[in-house]
């Protein structure tokens, strides 16, 4: 068989940027296929803010409504189960019924597999955000960030969400399954919730609770949204006095690297004993 005839018959491999578009594609088919992950993940948030929204209507002063208050905490608790959570279930359940394992067998670049996660919080992240904004502003009268809050907002999201989903890749090591993944993640969010500001105004958090919460990225992203969401005058009432969105941008930071090395030192393509 002559060279020109072996090179007709042989098919050409895809390029890096199909790949990466088709691992996309079926994360996200994956992700609204599990009826649990979708209402977890995007109903959840909007009954919180419903919830919350009618049975806490009440003023904070300087005509700020507790609704507008805790939208932006309740976009950080979706960021959080977007990223941290759903990805630290999702991998871990994937690695113990063998999908990891069979895609580290394929030619598939290893990089497409995390590329296909990242665009699936990223999909699923823009999506619960403006859910909750449009539901915010239609039932609660919920004022948007306006001029350059619009630039904060975007900043605060991306970096928070970069940071949870890093440590939701590394945590989903620690889980010999999604059930116990779950087990293990949910609980701990949902106490971050409670003493990040989420639930309740910042500053009513006792104060050992609020040391606590500062070790953790869902305390800052809220702040920073909250700077977007509220007047400054209520910057009064954070414990600096100030929405420090310096220090903000310096914390997600910070754990997006800590997040990122964690998972270069604890990712694994199977159970731990397996071959």
């Amino acid at each position: 068989m002559s060279a020109a005839t072996t090179d007709r018959t042989t098919p050409a491999l895809p390029s890096l940027g199909a790949v990466y578009r088709s691992r996309a594609g079926v994360e996200l088919k994956e992700f609204f296929r599990q009826r649990e992950s979708v209402v977890f993940t995007l109903v959840f948030p909007v009954l919180l803010l419903v919830v919350f929204g009618a049975v806490l209507d009440y003023d904070l002063g300087s005509g700020v409504s507790f609704t507008q208050y805790f939208v932006a905490g309740v976009i950080a608790a979706g960021i959080l189960g977007a990223s941290l959570q759903n990805m630290a279930i999702s991998i871990a359940t994937e690695r113990a019924d063998g999908t990891l394992k069979s895609l580290y067998g394929t030619p598939m670049p290893r990089s497409a597999y995390f590329v296909g996660k990242v665009v699936q919080v990223l999909a699923v992240t823009v999506l619960i955000i403006a859910i909750l904004l449009l539901v915010g502003v239609v039932f609660y009268d919920v004022d948007l960030p306006t001029g350059a809050d619009w630039l904060t907002f975007a900043w605060v999201t991306a970096l928070g969400a970069a940071a949870c989903t890093l440590l939701g890749i590394a945590v989903s090591s620690l889980a010999r399954n999604g059930r116990s993944a779950s087990a293990t993640v949910t609980p701990i969010a949902l106490v971050l919730q409670f003493i990040s500001g989420v639930f309740f105004q910042f500053s009513q958090v006792p104060t050992w609770m609020q040391t606590v919460a500062s070790f953790f990225p869902l305390k800052w992203m809220a702040q920073g949204l909250r700077s977007v969401f509220l007047p400054d005058a209520l910057a009064a009432s954070e414990p600096a006095g100030t929405w420090e969105l310096g220090r903000v941008a310096l914390v997600l930071g910070a754990w997006c690297l800590a997040g990122l090395v964690l998972c270069v030192l604890t990712f694994r393509w199977q159970e731990r004993g397996t071959r």
